[in-house]
Protein backbone atom coordinates (compact mmCIF):
# COMPACT_ATOMS: atom_id res chain seq x y z
CA UNK A 1 0.00 0.00 0.00
CA UNK A 2 0.99 3.70 -0.64
CA UNK A 3 0.07 6.31 1.19
CA UNK A 4 0.85 10.27 -0.85
CA UNK A 5 2.70 13.02 0.77
CA UNK A 6 -0.39 14.75 2.60
CA UNK A 7 -1.72 11.23 4.75
CA UNK A 8 2.18 10.87 5.48
CA UNK A 9 2.40 13.96 7.07
CA UNK A 10 -1.30 13.82 8.73
CA UNK A 11 -0.04 10.89 9.94
CA UNK A 12 3.29 11.66 11.75
CA UNK A 13 2.77 15.47 12.42
CA UNK A 14 5.47 15.98 9.88
CA UNK A 15 4.74 19.18 7.35
CA UNK A 16 4.94 17.94 4.00
CA UNK A 17 7.90 20.95 3.48
CA UNK A 18 9.77 18.80 6.04
CA UNK A 19 9.08 15.78 4.03
CA UNK A 20 10.17 17.00 0.58
CA UNK A 21 13.56 18.49 2.57
CA UNK A 22 14.18 14.95 3.65
CA UNK A 23 13.72 13.51 0.33
CA UNK A 24 16.30 16.39 -1.08
CA UNK A 25 18.87 15.40 0.87
CA UNK A 26 18.72 12.00 0.67
CA UNK A 27 17.18 11.18 3.85
CA UNK A 28 13.85 9.93 3.39
CA UNK A 29 13.20 9.58 -0.37
CA UNK A 30 9.80 8.37 -1.23
CA UNK A 31 9.05 5.32 -2.66
CA UNK A 32 7.86 6.69 -6.10
CA UNK A 33 6.91 9.55 -7.57
CA UNK A 34 3.74 9.63 -9.59
CA UNK A 35 3.24 11.53 -12.95
CA UNK A 36 1.51 14.70 -10.77
CA UNK A 37 4.95 15.36 -9.46
CA UNK A 38 3.55 14.38 -5.80
CA UNK A 39 5.57 11.81 -3.43
CA UNK A 40 4.48 8.38 -2.64
CA UNK A 41 5.76 6.48 0.44
CA UNK A 42 5.18 2.60 1.44
CA UNK A 43 5.56 0.82 4.60
CA UNK A 44 9.46 0.75 4.19
CA UNK A 45 9.69 4.55 4.30
CA UNK A 46 7.07 4.84 7.13
CA UNK A 47 9.31 2.74 9.09
CA UNK A 48 12.25 4.66 8.18
CA UNK A 49 10.48 7.46 9.02
CA UNK A 50 9.54 6.28 12.47
CA UNK A 51 13.55 5.98 12.87
CA UNK A 52 14.32 9.56 11.53
CA UNK A 53 11.58 10.93 14.54
CA UNK A 54 12.89 8.69 16.99
CA UNK A 55 16.79 9.80 16.66
CA UNK A 56 15.28 13.02 16.06
CA UNK A 57 13.72 13.26 19.38
CA UNK A 58 17.02 12.30 21.04
CA UNK A 59 18.57 15.32 19.96
CA UNK A 60 20.48 13.99 16.55
CA UNK A 61 21.18 16.06 13.85
CA UNK A 62 19.99 15.57 9.99
CA UNK A 63 23.83 14.46 9.15
CA UNK A 64 24.21 12.15 12.13
CA UNK A 65 20.59 10.53 11.38
CA UNK A 66 21.50 9.81 7.21
CA UNK A 67 24.80 8.07 8.39
CA UNK A 68 23.26 6.39 11.24
CA UNK A 69 20.93 4.55 8.73
CA UNK A 70 22.98 4.30 6.00
CA UNK A 71 25.28 2.21 8.50
CA UNK A 72 22.69 -0.08 9.94
CA UNK A 73 21.25 -3.62 8.23
CA UNK A 74 18.83 -5.13 10.52
CA UNK A 75 15.57 -3.00 11.14
CA UNK A 76 14.94 -4.76 14.13
CA UNK A 77 18.55 -4.62 15.69
CA UNK A 78 18.62 -0.43 15.40
CA UNK A 79 14.75 -0.92 17.02
CA UNK A 80 16.54 -1.87 19.70
CA UNK A 81 19.23 0.15 20.20
CA UNK A 82 16.81 3.03 19.38
CA UNK A 83 14.89 1.75 22.24
CA UNK A 84 17.93 1.59 24.61
CA UNK A 85 18.28 5.14 23.73
CA UNK A 86 14.87 6.41 24.63
CA UNK A 87 15.09 5.16 27.88
CA UNK A 88 18.30 6.54 28.53
CA UNK A 89 15.99 9.86 27.47
CA UNK A 90 13.92 8.90 29.81
CA UNK A 91 16.85 9.60 32.51
CA UNK A 92 17.86 12.76 31.26
CA UNK A 93 14.30 14.49 31.60
CA UNK A 94 14.41 13.11 34.98
CA UNK A 95 17.74 14.85 35.46
CA UNK A 96 16.00 17.83 33.54
CA UNK A 97 12.86 17.54 35.88
CA UNK A 98 15.65 17.48 38.76
CA UNK A 99 17.14 20.91 37.35
CA UNK A 100 14.00 22.97 36.93
CA UNK A 101 12.82 21.67 41.00
CA UNK A 102 16.10 22.97 42.07
CA UNK A 103 16.34 26.39 39.98
CA UNK A 104 12.55 27.21 41.73
CA UNK A 105 13.91 26.25 45.27
CA UNK A 106 16.58 28.75 44.85
CA UNK A 107 14.48 31.31 43.74
CA UNK A 108 11.52 30.81 46.06
CA UNK A 109 14.82 31.35 48.76
CA UNK A 110 15.78 33.83 47.25
CA UNK A 111 12.24 35.79 46.91
CA UNK A 112 11.66 34.99 51.15
CA UNK A 113 14.99 36.42 51.39
CA UNK A 114 12.99 39.81 50.50
CA UNK A 115 15.36 40.74 47.42
CA UNK A 116 13.81 41.49 43.71
CA UNK A 117 16.96 40.81 41.95
CA UNK A 118 17.20 37.78 40.24
CA UNK A 119 20.77 35.46 40.84
CA UNK A 120 21.08 32.73 39.29
CA UNK A 121 25.02 30.91 40.98
CA UNK A 122 25.75 28.43 38.29
CA UNK A 123 23.88 29.59 34.97
CA UNK A 124 25.08 26.65 33.24
CA UNK A 125 22.51 24.47 35.76
CA UNK A 126 19.63 26.02 33.92
CA UNK A 127 20.20 23.85 30.56
CA UNK A 128 21.59 20.41 32.52
CA UNK A 129 19.80 17.89 30.24
CA UNK A 130 19.68 20.44 27.19
CA UNK A 131 22.22 20.48 24.79
CA UNK A 132 22.90 23.67 22.41
CA UNK A 133 20.92 21.92 19.54
CA UNK A 134 17.27 21.26 21.55
CA UNK A 135 17.16 24.90 21.75
CA UNK A 136 16.04 24.56 17.45
CA UNK A 137 15.77 21.27 16.96
CA UNK A 138 11.91 21.81 17.40
CA UNK A 139 11.98 23.92 14.34
CA UNK A 140 11.06 21.34 11.39
CA UNK A 141 9.35 23.27 9.45
CA UNK A 142 12.59 25.23 9.15
CA UNK A 143 15.06 22.75 8.24
CA UNK A 144 17.36 25.19 6.57
CA UNK A 145 18.16 27.16 10.44
CA UNK A 146 18.09 23.72 11.97
CA UNK A 147 20.69 22.34 9.54
CA UNK A 148 22.51 25.71 10.39
CA UNK A 149 22.56 25.59 14.00
CA UNK A 150 23.82 21.87 13.46
CA UNK A 151 26.73 22.48 11.70
CA UNK A 152 27.46 25.72 13.93
CA UNK A 153 27.07 23.77 17.11
CA UNK A 154 28.94 20.56 15.85
CA UNK A 155 32.05 20.95 16.73
CA UNK A 156 31.84 22.97 19.99
CA UNK A 157 34.27 22.04 22.57
CA UNK A 158 32.94 21.65 26.00
CA UNK A 159 33.62 25.63 27.13
CA UNK A 160 31.93 26.75 24.13
CA UNK A 161 29.30 25.28 25.15
CA UNK A 162 29.25 26.32 28.93
CA UNK A 163 30.15 29.97 27.32
CA UNK A 164 26.83 29.84 25.09
CA UNK A 165 24.64 28.05 28.03
CA UNK A 166 25.87 31.43 30.32
CA UNK A 167 24.90 33.78 27.48
CA UNK A 168 21.64 32.64 26.98
CA UNK A 169 20.96 32.55 31.04
CA UNK A 170 21.86 36.04 30.85
CA UNK A 171 19.62 36.65 27.67
CA UNK A 172 16.87 35.39 29.80
CA UNK A 173 17.65 36.94 33.22
CA UNK A 174 17.97 40.50 31.54
CA UNK A 175 14.61 39.94 30.21
CA UNK A 176 12.91 38.76 33.53
CA UNK A 177 13.96 41.91 34.87
CA UNK A 178 12.22 44.49 32.50
CA UNK A 179 9.22 42.18 32.69
CA UNK A 180 9.58 42.97 35.97
CA UNK A 181 9.60 46.56 35.72
CA UNK A 182 5.98 46.21 34.14
CA UNK A 183 7.47 47.62 30.26
CA UNK A 184 5.39 46.31 27.71
CA UNK A 185 6.78 43.87 25.38
CA UNK A 186 7.24 46.41 22.39
CA UNK A 187 8.81 48.83 24.48
CA UNK A 188 12.57 50.39 23.58
CA UNK A 189 13.94 48.81 25.96
CA UNK A 190 13.05 45.40 25.29
CA UNK A 191 13.51 45.74 21.88
CA UNK A 192 16.84 46.45 22.32
CA UNK A 193 17.31 43.07 24.41
CA UNK A 194 15.84 41.28 21.99
CA UNK A 195 17.87 42.56 18.81
CA UNK A 196 20.90 41.54 20.94
CA UNK A 197 19.25 37.73 20.46
CA UNK A 198 18.86 38.60 16.85
CA UNK A 199 22.31 39.42 16.42
CA UNK A 200 23.61 36.42 18.65
CA UNK A 201 21.36 33.90 16.52
CA UNK A 202 22.57 35.46 13.23
CA UNK A 203 25.81 34.30 13.73
CA UNK A 204 25.28 31.45 13.07
CA UNK A 205 22.21 32.06 10.09
CA UNK A 206 20.14 35.48 10.06
CA UNK A 207 16.56 34.30 9.98
CA UNK A 208 13.49 35.19 8.45
CA UNK A 209 10.84 37.23 10.30
CA UNK A 210 9.21 33.39 10.14
CA UNK A 211 12.01 31.78 11.62
CA UNK A 212 12.63 33.87 14.58
CA UNK A 213 8.58 33.86 14.95
CA UNK A 214 8.76 30.32 14.76
CA UNK A 215 12.09 30.51 17.59
CA UNK A 216 9.85 32.90 19.60
CA UNK A 217 6.67 30.13 20.14
CA UNK A 218 8.90 26.95 21.34
CA UNK A 219 9.59 29.38 24.16
CA UNK A 220 5.54 28.51 24.88
CA UNK A 221 5.08 25.61 23.04
CA UNK A 222 7.99 23.78 24.06
CA UNK A 223 7.38 21.99 26.91
CA UNK A 224 11.32 21.99 28.34
CA UNK A 225 11.94 26.00 27.49
CA UNK A 226 8.60 26.90 29.07
CA UNK A 227 9.99 25.54 31.69
CA UNK A 228 13.12 27.01 31.80
CA UNK A 229 11.42 30.30 31.56
CA UNK A 230 8.66 29.94 33.63
CA UNK A 231 11.44 29.04 36.56
CA UNK A 232 13.39 32.13 36.16
CA UNK A 233 10.14 34.20 36.07
CA UNK A 234 6.25 33.54 35.57
CA UNK A 235 5.05 35.02 32.26
CA UNK A 236 8.30 35.25 31.06
CA UNK A 237 7.83 32.54 28.46
CA UNK A 238 4.84 34.15 26.99
CA UNK A 239 6.75 38.09 27.44
CA UNK A 240 9.70 36.31 25.01
CA UNK A 241 7.37 35.36 22.44
CA UNK A 242 5.99 38.91 22.09
CA UNK A 243 8.97 40.51 22.59
CA UNK A 244 9.84 38.52 19.19
CA UNK A 245 6.83 39.02 17.58
CA UNK A 246 6.84 42.79 18.16
CA UNK A 247 10.61 42.56 16.74
CA UNK A 248 9.75 40.72 13.59
CA UNK A 249 6.68 42.55 12.76
CA UNK A 250 8.66 45.91 13.11
CA UNK A 251 12.24 44.95 12.04
CA UNK A 252 12.18 41.56 10.05
CA UNK A 253 9.28 42.11 7.81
Amino acid sequence: MAWPIAEVARMSGVTARTLRHYDEIGLLPPAWIGTNGHRYYEERQLLRLQQVLVLRALGLGLPEIGRILAAQVDELKALRGHYRRLLAERDRLDALAGTVARTITDLERSRKDGTDMITISRPENLFEGLGPARCIKVLDDFPELVGAAERHTSAWTEAEIEADERERTAQMIRLAELLATGLPADADEVQAEIDTQYRTLARIRAATAEEFRALGRTCVENEHWYAVYESIAPGLAAYQRAAIEAYAATRLS
